[in-house]
């Protein structure tokens, strides 16, 4: 839709702008310089590199810097665990220790300089590690590991130590893990269990455990990755990296702040190309876990509503507990895509299961009656004053044959049936072990999925134990919430990923027409007059009223004339931005006279208020419409967004908005308006006719090419209103504000 606004230049064009503007070539990606084929057209990365984490998580060769035996030292336990799991994955340990000659037995180097080979993987158990990292680069290790804290949690003097021994490490070409981490990437975990599993990422160590633990329910966990304060590897490293592995079926992520908002969508990106469903808590979502978050890790969490919208956008499903993280991340990493839409709920009682049926609808789940002759089928096992249109209620799992099985295996033979979810509220043997053995057993033989909410709050029973965890293929949960919860994500996550285009392909490189017209207008670090954000708007294909801008009540009339009547007339200066609360507007003028009276007034008005103006604007009238608002700011963590919502003088009372992260295409920008409480206005109400929706999105698109063209040039835009006209008849801007960086 931006065909008129898209650029012919080459890529050696592009490369003398960057030049010509004296702009850095781009920011380097995983130590090598970005090249101009991986820059948009702002100068942001298209491409990040999958760093080669295996000997990271498989070393061949393991130095514990501080490494100790001493009774009582903290230090001696985690030396304990760090040789434990390097005889599991086959690692060489080197011990280093400024005294000991040996510790557990294994013989000690005084220092980093004496390791008899080149290692892997440095873990620093010290409390100053930059000299020791300075040694490691000399060394040439590979990674190493910061455990100690007192970095940029602590606050600003603590933030500069961390920069140092980022730079120290940044030159030096080795990767680091922390600091203020834990070694929990060096766990023991359970090699029993096989299929598909999670791969864990946390900023803190404590907040992983309860997704660790689900190897005791016999899930499978491939890895973890405890990020700390992140000062250079970070989430979207381990992301893309496990994006790649082929035995994780899901990464599960509990996330206090990103290092960088672009870094992780590109790293959630190439998640969704290859289908891998990414579940994430992220804290911040009110100002005090805000700024909790900020004092444990020292990043910035992100205004909440970004965050929310950019993860939406790459398909990282947001849950808000650990609880809903560990049930969603399990179903999503061990389940097969979806066979149909439809979900039965199958119970043992009427009112748990219009129950269960009231709340997952009410998620959006799709419960669809049975067709009558399902229902005849379902009525040869089951009485027939019990309903089994959905809920099916069997008034009770048959137990002594084979009906129980011939219920369920009608029940998934149905074609519009892709979910079937039992709720057993409490054990009742032996129907309830009946039961459950019965549903692990189709299970084992179809290609649906199908769950059970076990809702015994004891969970000892061997009906749960033994049975339900003992299948692979049965999603089992405890709570309602949580099945509801991750089957809804589940459903969502393929939804996403079936035909997934990567806005990444499609962001421009090359500058538009419109960037130079565009840049002539720019005053760095003042606000445009609203004649000059209009001419902005206009450089950008993006339609406003006719008008002009005249600085005489002759001039007023003449350009009156010109425009049409009846006309508005507005104060235009660069320090305006609420015209209509300082009376600088003047609406439905109809004659030379009142023209002439409203721009005396208006610059009477304007002398009054002290407000300078460059003039008073003579505009066509555009009445017929919807009122909207289209704008953009920069947010400090993923840059430019881009806003739409219900626009007017009550823009700031409705606060009915969506957000995007740039890129985004033509689908992400009709998802915005699906997000509106207020949709139903611009499909018409009262006898007013359907807006005409193709030319907002386009005007959301072409706002999204300017500033991601502009870039950090743009602090704020507002279009508002933005009248959105009847269908066919297109948008006009009648107001802007822009405030430039």
């Amino acid at each position: 839709m931006l065909g008129s606004t898209h650029g012919t230049l080459t890529t050696d064009s592009r490369r003398a702008r960057v030049i010509a503007c004296g702009e850095p070539p781009g920011p380097a990606v995983h130590g090598r310089p970005a090249a101009v084929d991986d820059l948009d057209v702002g100068g942001r990365p298209l491409y990040a590199d999958v760093p080669d984490l295996d000997r990271f998580f498989r070393p061949e060769s393991v130095a514990v810097i501080g490494a100790s035996d001493a009774e009582g030292r903290p230090n001696t336990g985690v030396t304990r665990q760090l040789i434990e799991w390097a005889q599991r994955v086959g690692a060489r340990l080197h011990p280093v220790h400024p005294t000991r000659p040996a510790v557990f037995g294994i013989p000690c180097v005084p220092s980093v300089t004496e390791l008899p080979e080149q290692v892997d993987l440095a873990v620093l158990l010290v409390a100053e590690p930059l000299p020791v990292i300075e040694q490691l680069a000399e060394a040439k290790a590979r990674f190493a590991v910061v455990f100690a804290s007192g970095f940029a949690e602590t606050g600003a003097a603590g933030a500069a130590a961390q920069e140092r021994l980022a730079a120290a490490v940044a030159q030096s070409g080795m990767r680091l893990l922390g600091p203020n981490t834990n070694l929990n990437a060096f766990e023991r975990f359970r090699e029993d269990l096989d299929g598909p599993g999670i791969a864990l990422i946390t900023q803190s160590g404590h907040q992983g455990r309860p997704v660790f633990a689900l190897q005791e329910l016999g899930i499978r966990l491939t890895h973890w990755a405890p990020t700390g304060n992140e000062a250079d590897l970070e989430t979207a490293d381990f992301l893309s990296w496990f994006a790649e592995r082929p035995e994780v079926g899901a990464v599960a992520c509990y996330l206090e702040g990103l290092k960088d908002g672009r870094s992780f969508l590109l790293a959630a990106d190439r998640a969704a190309r290859r289908r891998v469903p990414v579940v994430a808590v992220k804290v911040g979502r009110t100002e005090t876990g805000a700024r909790t978050a900020a004092s444990h890790t020292g990043k910035l969490t992100g205004a909440d509503a970004v965050v929310d919208a950019a993860m939406r956008q790459y398909g990282v499903i947001r849950v808000d507990g650990l609880d809903e993280l560990q049930d969603t991340a399990a179903l999503l990493a061990r389940a097969r895509p979806p066979r149909a839409e439809g979900v039965v709920v199958y119970s043992i009682s009427g009112g748990t299961g219009a129950h269960f049926a009231d709340l997952a609808t009410e998620a959006g789940l799709r419960l669809p009656a049975l067709s009558a002759a399902k229902q005849a089928e379902l009525h040869q096992w089951i009485p027939e004053f019990l309903s089994v249109a959905n809920p099916v209620d069997n008034g009770g799992h048959p137990v002594g044959d084979e009906r129980g099985r011939k219920i369920i295996d009608a029940i998934l033979a149905d074609p519009s049936v892709g979910v079937l979810i039992c709720p057993v509220t409490g054990p009742f043997p032996p129907l309830s072990d009946r039961l459950v053995q019965d549903l692990v057993d189709a299970a084992e033989e179809t290609d649906k999925l199908v769950c059970v909410v076990w809702g015994s709050p004891v969970g000892t029973e061997p009906a749960y134990r033994e049975v339900l965890l003992g299948s692979s293929r049965v999603a089992t949960f405890r709570t309602v919430g949580n099945c509801i919860t991750a089957v809804r994500a589940w459903r969502d996550h393929h939804r996403f990923v079936t035909g997934y285009r990567s806005p990444f392909d499609e962001a421009p490189r090359t500058p538009s027409p419109s960037f130079r017209k565009a840049q002539a207008l720019m005053r760095p670090g003042r606000q445009l007059s609203e004649h000059a954000a209009k001419q902005l708007l206009r450089a950008y294909g993006i339609r406003v009223p006719r008008e002009q801008l005249v600085t005489s009540a002759a001039a007023a009339v003449r350009a009156a004339g010109l425009v049409g009547y009846p006309v508005v007339m507005k104060a235009s200066g660069a320090r305006i931005a609420h015209k209509t609360e300082l009376g600088l507007v003047k609406i439905g003028l109809t004659s030379a006279s009142q023209v002439r009276d409203a721009y005396r007034e208006l610059t009477d008005v304007a002398r009054y208020e002290d407000v300078s103006l460059d003039g008073v604007l003579v505009c066509q009238m555009v009445e017929r419409g919807v009122e909207m608002v289209v704008g953009a700011a920069h947010d400090e963590l993923f840059g430019p967004t881009v806003t739409v919502g219900l626009g007017g003088v009550l823009v700031e009372v409705l606060r009915d908005a969506a957000v995007r992260v740039p890129p985004f295409g033509e689908e992400q920008a009709r998802d915005m308006l699906e997000d509106l409480r207020g949709r139903a206005l611009l499909d018409g109400v009262r006898g007013r006719p359907p807006a005409d929706l193709d030319a907002l999105v386009e005007v959301v698109l072409r706002v999204q090419r300017m500033v991601v063209e502009l870039g950090d040039e743009v602090a704020e835009l507002d279009i508002n209103p933005l009248m959105v006209l009847p269908r066919g008849q297109g948008a006009v801007a009648l107001d802007a504000l822009v405030v430039c960086r």
